[in-house]
């Protein structure tokens, strides 16, 4: 494929490849969420342990970004994707068979390092994407995401039978390794090369790269926004079966259908709704808008009193966050130059990746020692400075007409 002139046949098939790779995904990515705290408990560990779960797996990914971005980049998308998807799969296998939290966490560190491929599937997207149709492009990639958050949390809930301790999760976890599995062979079958040919010759390592981002004035506000946005979510989604549990009896079932209400809405918001609103609005703009709805779901969330307000708080969190992620995701591609968009775009996913290992730590601190609904105010409040920086990054792109 030539993604500098593709022709609309092999476009279409092109993006419709990679977005069933990327429900498949993420949809076993997705099966495991809603488990991992009652996991965790079954292996006796600690509330500051499950957080912990949470964490090494996006330690892993931190680590695995920049690496996977820089070498696509360097031998093509295809190889990186059928090496990482596939052992990422088999991660899943490994802690099923975990017998303590110890070698529960090396498992998720593992498989996040390999699952740190975003960036990879993201330079795909934007190598046979016309930048000016990227932000919607990212929306639809973006709903992909959603369809298969949606469908993973709901098996996940269903196949999962936390009565039996440890081995009631080995079925969902083997179902998610399957997934990953079918994801591969897809890639390996189906996608053609993506990555343009390049005679320019490249920096190596990451202190290039993340020297350019901070200098940049829209990149590294623009990270900076995504890491608020990231640790915040985050920090709600490692604690939110904890904190269900204790204030409405939730188990995973209950939570795994709340996950699939935030599915829902991503997948209308980010299929639909983000392309329609950027052409309209320019992304920047729709990207206040969406940090402004999650500011006000995060404090419908901490102080609603019964369920069904914490599912509409919910709700506004998951479509203010679908509108943001492909307005970030768009900025930054836009602001870089063709032959680094793996390179950079893995710089952002590390970024978001360094967020998912705190905003765990700091959720579970918090849940622990202040109080179960402590995560979602302090999200709330890191939201406000998120906000300046987006007017700052509206000020500096033109919009267009």
């Amino acid at each position: 494929m030539n993604p500098a002139a593709p022709a609309p046949d092999d476009d279409k098939r092109a993006l419709v490849i990679l977005l069933s790779v990327i429900f498949l995904n993420i949809a076993g990515f997705g099966l495991v969420i809603p488990l991992l705290p009652f996991f965790g408990k079954a292996l006796n560990a600690p509330a500051w342990q499950i957080a912990l779960l949470f964490s090494m797996f996006s330690f892993g990914q931190f680590l695995g970004e920049p690496f996977w971005g820089r070498l696509s980049d360097r031998v093509g998308r295809r190889p990186v994707l059928i090496v990482t998807i596939a052992v990422a799969a088999l991660c899943y296998v490994a802690l099923a068979f975990a017998p303590n939290i110890w070698l529960a966490f090396v498992a998720r560190f593992a498989g996040g390092f390999f699952a740190g491929n975003i960036s990879t599937l993201q330079g795909c997207m934007a190598d046979i994407t016309p930048p000016d149709k990227r932000a919607g492009r990212m929306g639809v990639m973006g709903s992909a995401f959603s369809l298969g958050f949606m469908t993973g949390p709901a098996l996940g809930g269903l196949l999962a039978h936390p009565e039996l301790g440890p081995v009631g999760f080995q079925i969902p976890l083997f179902a998610a390794a399957a997934f990953g599995l079918a994801s591969s062979v897809c890639v390996a079958l189906f996608v053609r090369e993506t990555r343009p040919p390049t005679g320019q010759p490249r920096p190596k390592g990451r202190p290039p790269a993340l020297r350019d981002a901070i200098a940049h004035p829209i990149i590294s506000r623009v990270m900076i926004i995504g890491f608020v946005i990231v640790s915040g979510f985050a920090g709600i989604e490692a604690t939110y079966g904890l904190w269900t549990e204790a204030k409405f009896g939730w188990g995973p079932r209950e939570i795994g259908f709340a996950f699939v209400v935030i599915g829902v809405i991503g997948a209308f918001a980010q299929g639909i709704g983000t392309g329609a609103l950027v052409r309209r609005f320019g992304e920047p703009r729709v990207l206040i808008a969406g940090l402004t709805l999650m500011c006000i779901g995060m404090l419908v969330q901490f102080s609603s009193q019964v369920w069904p307000m914490a599912v509409v708080g919910l709700a506004i969190v998951g479509f203010g966050q679908s509108i943001c992620f492909p307005n970030l995701v768009a900025l930054i591609s836009l602001s870089t130059p063709p032959d680094r968009q793996g390179e950079m775009l893995g710089l952002n996913m590390s970024n978001n990746a360094l967020a998912r290992i705190g905003g765990p730590i700091y959720a579970g601190q918090l849940f622990s020692l202040v109080s179960p609904g402590a995560p979602f105010a302090l999200g709330a409040f890191l939201i406000l400075p998120a906000l300046v920086m987006a007017y700052q990054v509206m000020k500096l792109i033109p919009r267009r007409t």
